[in-house]
């Protein structure tokens, strides 16, 4: 405890962590405050009394509110979040499988990176007007009487305003990972989401237990802490687990120096598609009662809304065999074994054993196969964990989302990044990190 604390001191005294740090957390507060300004031409006070009416709201607008800790429920100028900044940059890394174009961009080094990032900002514009437009429909049909003049005026400004809320945080989450600590985009959902915790604890201890007694909700509550620090455990240490594979390079001579002869691995994690499959599996899922929300009075609808509601076996089961799926499926796009292979025989390298070429690419891809099995199954258990919460353990749904699920993955992956960029500062100054091997491994942010 003594080398936590005074390795926060140190934090401090190296000037350029500390500006990072101070210019961070105001940036985040920028981002909070945002979240909490509604849009013109809404009555907040009646918007407010009908959301905590309809608190049992289902469908893809719970994903969004929970990213961007309740500025949805709040119709902010900072409604849609970063979401759409998320979604431009997957369609670009699924494009990038099967446009020539991006993949000559994804060879290009900085260069070509620089130019996805350009696109990327650019698709995130028209993406954010139309969920926006969603979102003004979603509003005006479940709470119309909050919005006294909802017409096309309304509308179009509406629209704008969260078009340009969702570009003011894409430039804030570049300004934080350029001058802040950490990837600025990461950042962005993880303020949001651990901002839902005190709401969550609140719903859990004080609204629902008004009638139970002080000392049962002190047991009980130490059981949550127990059994949330036990999965967090968990999570770490499946997010830092990784396969590693030796690669020798053979010796080159140039000039008068010896290059090459040395041993390095590639490490291929045991969760390498990190949070997608979870999102994928659950944006499929929540389809439905979105459609139904905007129809309803269709009976059809409504029954299948009913059969794929959270707390459900059968949600939990499509569920877990999507994840399962979409975890190969974004394995196979984000790591390329073939690829690899090229790179290590340009470069003279080859796995002790193996034949260079197709063979390794073959070997390595066997590997990644078997790992992202156990990997597969890790995000499927803890995707329905809150589930699990719920229906088991009687935790309301604001407080079981911290118990699995994306919110969990998101903030466990975005402090190891955070604390990996601290503890790299420290060592460098000759200062202590906060493990004293000084090997604390992040993984790939949110949005990469």
């Amino acid at each position: 405890m003594a080398n936590i604390v005074t390795t926060f001191r140190n934090m401090f005294r190296i000037e350029e962590l500390r500006d990072r740090i101070i210019f961070t957390l105001i940036a985040l507060l920028a981002v909070r405050v945002g979240s909490l300004i509604a849009i013109p031409g809404i009555d907040t006070a009646s918007l407010k009394a009908a959301v905590n009416a309809n608190s049992a709201d289902s469908g893809i607008f719970q994903i969004y509110n929970l990213f961007v800790g309740g500025a949805f429920e709040n119709a902010a100028i900072f409604a849609l979040g970063i979401m759409p900044y998320i979604s431009a940059s997957i369609i670009l890394q699924i494009g990038g499988v099967v446009l020539p174009q991006l993949q000559k961009m994804q060879r290009e080094g900085d260069d070509g990176r620089r130019k996805i990032n350009q696109l990327t900002r650019v698709l995130t514009i028209p993406i954010a007007a139309l969920q926006a437009w969603g979102v003004t429909i979603k509003l005006v049909n479940d709470y119309g009487a909050s919005i006294p003049d909802h017409g096309l005026f309304w509308t179009i400004s509406s629209v704008l305003i969260m078009t340009a809320g969702t570009v003011s945080l894409m430039w804030i989450g570049e300004q934080i990972t350029d001058r802040g600590l950490g990837n600025g985009i990461s950042l962005i959902i993880f303020i949001g989401i651990i901002s839902r915790l005190p709401v969550g604890i609140y719903q859990q201890f004080v609204t629902s237990g008004a009638d139970s007694q002080i000392g049962r909700d002190l047991v009980i509550g130490a059981i949550f802490l127990t059994l949330l620090l036990g999965i967090i455990a968990v999570v770490i240490l499946i997010t830092q687990g990784a396969r590693r594979i030796p690669v020798q390079y053979a010796k080159r001579v140039v000039g008068r120096k010896v290059y090459g002869g040395t041993t390095q691995y590639i490490p291929l994690r045991v969760n390498t598609a990190g949070v997608m499959p979870i999102i994928f599996a659950q944006s499929i899922l929540f389809i439905p009662g979105t459609i139904a929300s905007f129809f309803p009075n269709v009976e059809f609808l409504r029954s299948i809304e009913f059969a794929l509601r959270p707390d459900g076996f059968i949600y939990a089961l499509l569920y877990g065999l999507m994840i399962v799926f979409f975890t190969y499926f974004y394995t196979a796009i984000a790591f390329n074994p073939k690829e690899v292979s090229d790179n290590m025989k340009k470069n003279g390298g080859f796995i002790p054993g193996v034949r260079p070429g197709s063979a390794t690419a073959e070997y390595i891809e066997n590997i990644l196969t078997k790992i992202t099995l156990p990997g597969a199954i890790f995000l499927a258990i803890i995707a329905i964990l809150p589930t699990f919460a719920i229906n088991v353990l009687t935790v309301q749904p604001g407080l079981a989302s911290f118990f699995g699920g994306t919110s969990l993955l998101i903030v466990v992956g975005v402090a190891l990044d955070t604390l990996q960029q601290i503890e790299s500062y420290l060592l460098m100054r000759h200062y202590d990190g906060f493990m004293k091997t000084g090997k604390i491994r992040g993984r790939a942010g949110v949005a990469s």
